[in-house]
């Protein structure tokens, strides 16, 4: 079963030193391009996507293992890697501007690749809406940051991505891959791996959310009035009347039980609401797409499915970690640059001797396996 793909790491300030950088790229270069040789652009992309390969070949290139830099350095790392290098792998976005930047990159990736117009259009497609659900279908505290996308030969992708939650002082990493995705919105992530889970998430990709998508889709067909009215229409009594959300109406008061764990939006966007009137979603991915259709609408919609038709959708955290050369805040140990430089020479040693027929090294590799310690 595809769960939730998540990381949970500490938020740490600073930059990764240039010595450092250098040879986490020319390591990981050395890495995929053994992965490549052997299996293909697919498994390079399958183990990306996998957070516990991710997490391991972020502490093998260097990086600390409880920081949020490990997601976004490492990501810089494999993009530089692979975009300089004939892996079948090539990568867009990054952290703040270059997160922002990865359409125009895909467009240029699309020109450089020979793809046609359709083609960059689905790709940007799974980009806005892997952040999309993130952002708003799966509401964990977390506010996305860094979106990195790495596209195949064949224009199979995956995602990694990651948000922060400065309050508490933690990360979240999602992992996705387009290889047996069925839906951007019912469990769509890859793998699970979390130092913390937290008790009320809404999740409205979990599988037993789907009455809560189907009937959220229903209500955003009906319009902004006609929505308007529901929420005027819940009972008084044990439970307060959530009307009090729409601008200009007295504010509500607490509701009893777990319902008052949704933490229901102030205000939701009516302007998005009426878009979806016109354009009548087929279903719940179509709805999430619409431009405007945040947050604060996925969990009003969410509210008012529940109360008026027991719609109710799953509140469980989708949450479910590798050291070669240390790290470079000394955790657990320094980084050890004599240990890494042998590595990247062993490994392009390898590589180019496989190349001429002698596959001993490699094959010394393929026998290697991980152990549990402890």
């Amino acid at each position: 079963m595809r769960r939730a793909g998540l990381a949970e790491l500490r938020l740490h300030r600073g930059e990764a030193p240039g010595w450092l950088l250098a040879r986490m790229i020319a390591l990981a270069k050395g890495i995929f391009r053994a992965i490549y040789d052997e299996y293909g652009s697919r498994e390079i992309l399958a183990r990306i996507s996998d957070p516990l390969f991710f997490q391991a070949c972020s502490n093998a290139l260097g990086f600390d293992w409880d920081s949020s830099g490990s997601t976004t350095t490492t990501c810089y790392a494999l993009k530089a890697a692979l975009n300089s290098i004939d892996a079948g792998v090539k990568a867009v976005g990054g952290k703040g501007r270059y997160a922002k930047a990865a359409p125009e990159e895909l467009d240029a990736l699309g020109s450089a690749m020979g793809l046609s117009c359709e083609e960059v259009a689905r790709l940007k497609y799974a980009s806005r809406m892997a952040a999309k659900v993130d952002n708003a279908a799966v509401q964990d505290g977390y506010a996305l940051y860094h979106h990195s996308l790495f596209v195949g030969e064949d224009l199979e992708w995956a995602v990694v991505q990651q948000g922060m939650n400065p309050a508490t002082g933690m990360a979240r990493r999602y992992h996705w891959i387009s290889e047996g995705l069925e839906s951007f919105v019912r469990e769509p992530h890859r793998g699970i791996a979390a130092q913390a889970l937290h008790g009320r998430v809404l999740d409205m990709t979990a599988g037993a959310s789907e009455e809560a998508r189907r009937a959220s889709c229903d209500l955003s067909k009906e319009g902004a009035k006609r929505l308007r009215r529901l929420l005027a229409s819940l009972p008084h009594g044990a439970q307060a009347r959530i009307d009090g959300w729409i601008p200009g109406a007295p504010r509500p008061g607490p509701m009893p039980g777990p319902l008052v764990e949704y933490r229901v939006p102030r205000r939701m966007d009516w302007e998005a609401l009426e878009a979806a009137y016109e354009i009548q979603p087929r279903d719940y991915e179509e709805l999430l797409a619409i431009r405007g259709i945040g947050p604060s609408t996925v969990r009003g919609l969410a509210l008012i499915a529940e109360l008026i038709y027991g719609a109710a959708p799953s509140w469980r955290d989708p949450a479910r970690f590798s050291f070669a050369f240390g790290g470079k805040d000394g955790v657990p140990f320094p980084v050890d640059k004599r240990a890494m430089d042998e590595a990247i020479g062993f490994l392009s040693r390898a590589i180019e001797e496989s190349r001429l027929g002698d596959r001993e090294k490699l094959d010394a590799l393929r026998r290697l396996r991980a152990r549990r310690i402890g």
